[in-house]
């Protein structure tokens, strides 16, 4: 089943993102695209987060989808930037959070690339609290990297990560 972000979500304040020219070095290479997309949502409570340098990753019209699971169900929640910033603006600034890579597997073919991005979450206090994958669909224009879709999953104890998708 698919569905589009809670109205709830819909109606959280409207967070002002001033559209950028990208930075070229967060854009020249598929492993400066995705360092700067974990950079840009971590930090410490009460930092604004980047998210202007974000949407320069990103084509106009990218989806986001986070999935979880309601009632035993797969969810998943469909969202432009405007909505997944507006959706989380509030808790990352609010709190310390930092998201980083812990593996990567990338499958190239012409200009297209495909990432599985495995990335664990830390508190405030610096501690784990949860792991997932990034599945991350990027394409090469001739001149930088664009991502162009992104849809994820939180591990769970009924969504294990593969062994293949974990470091070492």
């Amino acid at each position: 089943m698919v569905t589009k972000v809670p109205a709830q979500a819909q109606e959280r304040p409207r967070v002002e993102v001033p559209t950028i020219a990208a930075n070229p070095a967060d854009v020249a290479t598929i492993d400066a695209v995705i360092r700067t997309f974990y950079e840009v949502i971590s930090g410490p409570a009460g930092q604004a987060r980047q998210w202007s340098r974000d949407r320069t990753l990103y084509i106009p019209d990218v989806r986001f989808v986070s999935m979880s699971v309601e009632n035993g169900r797969p969810q998943a929640s469909i969202m432009t930037h405007q909505e997944f910033v507006d959706r989380t603006n509030r808790g990352l600034v609010s709190n310390r959070f930092y998201e980083s890579e812990i593996h990567r597997v990338t499958r190239k073919f012409g200009n297209t690339t495909h990432v599985f991005s495995t990335y664990e979450m830390k508190d405030g206090a610096g501690r784990p609290i949860g792991r997932g994958v990034n599945s991350i669909q990027l394409f090469w224009d001739g001149t930088r990297w664009w991502i162009s879709g992104v849809a994820w999953d939180d591990e769970r104890p009924d969504n294990p990560i593969p062994a293949e998708l974990l470091p070492g």
